[in-house]
């Protein structure tokens, strides 16, 4: 089982970074075009992932939010919200409470 890990690692890392790869917008792919990096993870086994992992896409720092500063831009997106922290959900549940009562003197 041991002599297989090395391969498995190695196909752990390939995969990671063709669906990173994948899943990076274009205008935060750096250097070239993503078709060309999918290419050179998927022709160079070590060597594409960890090139394309360094210095493929364009990170975002530790204090931006980027997580580990490894975020690639995810800070910028807007950010799910819990229903309870959720301020408009918050006015339309009001809302629906008081059209019930409205509608509940009136009938």
């Amino acid at each position: 089982m041991l002599r297989y890990l090395p391969f498995l690692l190695i196909l752990a890392l390939t995969i990671y970074a063709f669906i990173d790869c994948l899943n990076t917008p274009e205008e935060e792919v750096k250097s070239l075009p993503k078709g060309v990096w999918v290419l050179i993870i998927l022709l160079f086994s070590i060597v594409g992932p960890v090139v394309w992992l360094l210095a493929g896409k364009k990170r975002t720092p530790v204090g931006d939010g980027g997580g580990f500063g490894m975020g690639g831009g995810r800070a910028r997106r807007t950010q799910w919200v819990a229903p309870d922290d959720n301020p408009e959900f918050l006015r339309s549940l009001r809302k629906d409470e008081d059209d019930d009562k409205g509608k509940d003197d009136n009938g």
